[in-house]
């Protein structure tokens, strides 16, 4: 077994609501030749294996990984997809590291969203085929009912779930990667449209085209590669129903215990006082403190609170989604929690540019799959 494990490079293109001078494939292909010269390897002599985080349903195609060996410069080595979430594939990266067979891994992800014309008709077929599907739920619906169960129970306000929007949009302005950055006030984006009651258009993140690659490598290769390695202290994911009539609406508790697992491997107790940031999933507004909570970072009821008093904003004491989260970034489909990684490598680097955090060491980053699944990951990071 090899000892530690480290991110040595990143690379990412894109990041725009329409590409339409770009395939995915070339996307892909920019993404990974700046991870690979950020990481200072040659993916046909140094990376020994590849994976790519992709939704055969999204994709259009079957068995995907057969269209991504050539703009990573994988052909005839390893390459696998993990149908899932991108930290889903940062965990497996890890573990195929440590086992001691690849020194080298390389972890794609993307979305091309803009090429999708029925998005909502293609993640309805995520739903269970014969409960669910043919009453023709649109996926918000269901994300707007979770969110009224997660209000009612915990006693937050949509006034609080608003305020996740004026600051991550807000944090947005100040990172290039973010095309959705505004300036708003809680008005205007409590006077939005509703988009499935309680939840308002506002309060959802807008698809963006983009991709993402992270270059992977154990603690002798990460040593000798890189000035800057930052090391995968812990991670965990895991998987709660994927039914709706039997699950809890109010608490993602896979989210709990996924970060169980990461705190335990990082040998973190107390959350809250061991992690300086976090970056966690906010694909809908009421997420973001939603996914706090099951962290163990707050009480149920209480990240409501102080985001409004501003102890979760950039300047506060425990900055969340500096980056813009995917409110200001947009939604990456899969790509989404390889976007939180990327931004906690990045803060941990102070490589962050204009909206770089003062004296950060470890840094979470959450993802959740999407509606209607209750699945998500959890990796902690350090310089």
């Amino acid at each position: 077994m090899s000892d530690r494990v480290a991110i040595i490079g990143v690379g990412w293109s894109g990041f725009r609501p329409i590409t339409p001078e770009f395939s995915y494939k070339e996307l892909m292909y920019e993404a990974a030749r700046r991870a690979y010269s950020d990481a200072g390897v040659d993916p046909r002599r140094d990376v020994e294996s590849f994976i790519t985080v992709a939704e055969d349903f999204h994709e259009g195609t079957s068995i995907f990984d057969e269209y991504t060996p050539d703009q990573l410069g994988a052909v005839l080595k390893p390459m696998h997809t993990i149908a899932g979430d991108g930290l889903h594939g940062l965990a497996t990266a890890y573990m195929l590291v440590k086992t001691g067979q690849f020194s080298i891994v390389a972890l794609e992800g993307h979305s091309k969203a803009s090429n999708m014309l029925t998005h909502a008709g293609i993640t309805a077929y995520a739903q269970d085929p014969v409960l669910n599907r043919p009453l023709r739920l649109n996926t918000h619906f269901v994300a707007g009912m979770e969110m009224n169960r997660y209000l009612y129970d915990t006693g937050t306000t949509p006034e609080q779930c608003a305020q996740v929007v004026v600051k991550n949009r807000r944090n947005a302005l100040d990172n290039p990667s973010a095309p959705y950055g505004a300036e708003l006030s809680l008005d205007e984006v409590l006077s939005g449209p509703h988009l499935s009651w309680p939840l308002g258009m506002r309060e959802t993140a807008e698809h963006v085209d983009g991709a993402i690659t992270l270059v992977i490598a154990n603690e002798e290769k990460a040593l000798a590669l890189s000035n800057y390695p930052i090391w995968i202290l812990g991670i965990g994911w895991s998987n709660d129903s994927p039914a709706l009539e039997n699950r809890d609406w109010s608490s993602a508790n896979y989210i709990k215990d996924a970060a169980r697992f990461a705190y335990r491997q990082a040998g973190i107790h107390h959350s809250y006082q061991a992690i300086d940031f976090a970056e966690v999933d906010d694909l809908y507004a009421y997420r973001e403190l939603q996914s706090l909570e099951a962290l163990g970072f707050f009480k149920p009821g209480e990240a409501g609170q102080v985001t409004e008093e501003g102890l979760t904003h950039r300047d506060g004491a425990f900055p969340v989604n500096v980056s813009g989260g995917s409110l200001g970034m947009g939604n990456l489909l899969d790509a989404n929690g390889l976007a939180r990684a990327l931004e906690v490598v990045l803060q941990l680097r102070g490589t962050a540019g204009p909206r770089q955090l003062d004296e950060v060491s470890i840094g979470l980053a959450q993802s959740w799959r999407g509606v209607p699944t209750a699945s998500g990951a959890v990796a902690i990071l350090g310089n």
